[in-house]
């Protein structure tokens, strides 16, 4: 009987199969998330993310600012300097109140004796108008002069009641003094707080 030996395949040509073997699969199309028929729309969904870093805040003058001097029954007037809220929180319903107030215990000079101390009942507050970046409805807290409030509990500066987005709202406050009759002389200090929410 004649016996016929079959060869195994030389190093060589494996190497040669696994090469072809490579190369088709990287001609291969890539997978494809949606295949659509002619004359159609093919979607592709995008996102991508807004963020807001700064959130909502209220910048106030460095103090101590002078606004003036008068005589005791007279009245002291001047302004406070620029108020700004920005509110970079990106929302879809971006309102905000902006509150002021004064310290407790009014502005005195000397040992804060009563005759040393003028009440904040009788400091008052207007914002006035501002200059506003940003969609929706800013309303000042006191529009005018004619509008002052007293500092005797907190108040309303300015607010923003409608919008969405970034927006930003600057003023210049003005702040009056009736001076108390029985007010003694000297450079009364107090302080005049902002907030907002």
């Amino acid at each position: 009987m004649c016996k016929r030996s079959v060869a195994a395949p030389s190093a060589g040509v494996a190497v040669l199969a696994l090469t072809a073997a490579l190369s088709v699969a990287s001609t291969a199309s890539p997978a494809a998330a949606a295949t659509c028929p002619a004359s159609t729309t093919c979607p592709t969904t995008v996102t991508f993310t807004v963020t807001a870093p700064d959130g909502l805040t209220i910048t106030v003058p460095d103090g101590p600012v002078n606004i003036g001097s008068g005589v005791p029954g007279g009245q002291i007037s001047g302004l406070l300097g620029p108020v700004t809220v920005s509110d970079q929180r990106a929302a879809l319903n971006a309102t905000w109140v902006a509150t002021v107030s004064a310290a407790v215990g009014g502005f005195t000079t000397g040992g804060g004796t009563t005759a040393e101390t003028v009440p904040n009942s009788a400091v008052l507050y207007w914002s006035g108008m501002a200059v506003t970046t940003g969609t929706g409805t800013f309303v000042p807290g006191q529009a005018n002069a004619a509008a002052a409030q007293s500092l005797d509990v907190p108040r309303t500066a300015y607010s923003k009641t409608s919008g969405s987005g970034d927006n930003s709202a600057t003023w210049n406050p003005t702040i009056v003094v009736n001076v108390p009759v029985q007010a003694v002389a000297g450079t009364y200090t107090g302080t005049v707080n902002h907030s907002v929410a």
